[in-house]
C-alpha cells in the first residue's frame, strides 16, 4: 500500500478544502493511505504530518481557506532543510506528494524531486490565475464572485452620491481578475499591468458622458499597474470633475464559501493528480485548457440529443462505487 500526502503552499484559496476532501476519499478508494502535511513546506521540515481519515474532511467542503494551513517557507529554499523534509517523509514511508500552490511552490518541488526523487503532482491554486500552461487555477471562480458582489454593492453608493469609485483587485502582475471583473460588471474603466494606458485618452469621453447624464463611474484597477489607486482617484477629481473614492478589496478576495465551479474543479484536479502519480508521472502539474468556440450546423445542435459529460458520469460512478 502506497502512502501519499498533500500540502498547501503560498496563498490560500477557496477550493482547497474541497480538494482535501476528495484527496482523502479518492486515495482511500485507490487503496492508498492519505496524509496531511500541515502548514505547507514548513510542516514537511517540522514533521507536522498526520494520517488523514474521513473524519478529518467531514463538513469542510463548504469552507474557504484550508483546514491544514499554508505557509511561505524561506527554510525550504535551503538544501539542509529540504534534506530534513525528506527524512520526515521517509519516517512515514511517503513517496508521493500532491501540492496545492503556485509557480513558486512548484519550483521548490522541482528542486526537491531532483535532489531526493520524491514524486509529486502540482495543482495550480492561486486567485491570480497567472500560472503558465493552465487556463484556470483553483480558487479563481470564487474570487471573481466575491469581487462581483463587492462591485455590485459599491455601485449602489456610487450612483447615490454621484461618485467615481476606483476598485483595486489583487493579482500581482497579472490583470486577469481585474479585466474579467470589469467586463462582467460593466465598468467604465479597467487598467491592468499587461496593457499600457494614458489617462488623457479618457478625459474628453468621460466629461462628455457626464454632460449626457452619467452619474457615476466604476473603475477596476489591478494592483500591479504603474499608478496607485489613489492617483487614479485623484485624476477623476482633478481632470474629470467628479468626487471619487478608493476601495481596495484586498484579502477578502481569497476567502469565502467555495463556488460550485471551484468545488467541481477541485474534484477534477485531485482525480487527475492522483491518477497521474499512480500511472507513473513523477514530476508534473495538472493544467486545464478549453477548446476554442466552434460553429456547428443547426442540425448538429437542434437535432442531436444532449449527452451529459461522460467524464462527470465516470466521477460519479467512482465516488459511489458503481460497477
Amino acid at each position: 500500500m502506497s502512502n501519499i500526502a498533500i500540502l498547501c503552499s503560498g496563498g490560500d484559496v477557496s477550493g482547497m478544502n474541497p480538494a482535501l476532501k476528495h484527496f482523502v476519499e479518492y486515495s482511500l478508494q485507490k487503496g492508498m493511505t492519505p496524509y496531511f502535511v500541515n502548514d505547507g513546506y514548513e510542516g514537511l521540515i517540522d514533521n507536522n504530518i498526520k494520517e488523514a481519515t474521513y473524519k478529518d474532511v467531514s463538513g469542510i467542503i463548504n469552507r474557504g481557506g484550508t483546514k491544514i494551513g499554508s505557509a511561505r517557507s524561506q527554510r525550504f529554499m535551503q538544501k539542509e532543510y529540504r534534506d530534513i523534509a525528506k527524512k520526515s517523509l521517509d519516517m512515514l514511508n511517503i513517496d508521493m506528494l500532491v501540492v496545492l500552490g503556485g509557480d513558486g511552490s512548484f519550483r521548490g518541488m522541482d528542486i526537491f524531486y531532483k535532489e531526493h526523487g520524491v514524486k509529486f503532482c502540482g495543482i495550480p491554486s492561486t486567485i491570480d490565475n497567472d500560472i503558465s500552461g493552465t487556463e484556470y487555477c483553483l480558487g479563481v471562480d470564487t474570487a471573481l464572485n466575491i469581487i462581483k458582489t463587492s462591485i455590485d454593492a459599491i455601485r449602489d453608493t456610487a450612483a447615490s452620491f454621484k461618485r467615481a469609485f476606483v476598485i483595486e483587485t489583487m493579482g500581482r502582475d497579472c490583470g486577469f481578475l481585474a479585466v474579467v471583473s470589469a467586463l462582467t460588471s460593466g465598468a467604465e474603466l479597467c487598467l491592468i499591468p499587461e496593457k499600457e494606458y494614458d489617462l488623457k485618452c479618457y478625459e474628453n469621453s468621460f466629461k462628455e458622458q457626464i454632460k449626457n447624464g452619467r452619474r457615476y463611474f466604476i473603475a477596476i484597477v489591478a494592483e500591479g499597474i504603474k499608478d496607485d489607486s489613489e492617483t487614479i482617484a485623484q485624476w477623476f477629481e482633478e481632470k474629470i470633475g467628479i468626487e471619487s473614492r478608493v476601495s481596495t478589496l484586498g484579502h477578502i478576495q481569497r476567502g469565502g464559501n467555495p463556488s460550485v465551479y471551484d468545488r467541481l474543479m477541485a474534484y477534477r484536479f485531485v482525480t487527475y493528480a492522483i491518477d497521474g502519480l499512480l500511472s507513473g508521472k513523477t514530476e508534473s502539474v495538472i493544467c486545464y485548457t478549453k477548446s476554442d468556440f466552434l460553429y456547428k450546423s443547426i442540425d448538429e445542435v437542434a437535432n442531436t440529443p444532449f449527452k451529459l459529460d461522460s467524464e462527470l458520469i465516470s466521477f460519479l460512478d467512482e465516488s459511489q462505487c458503481i460497477s
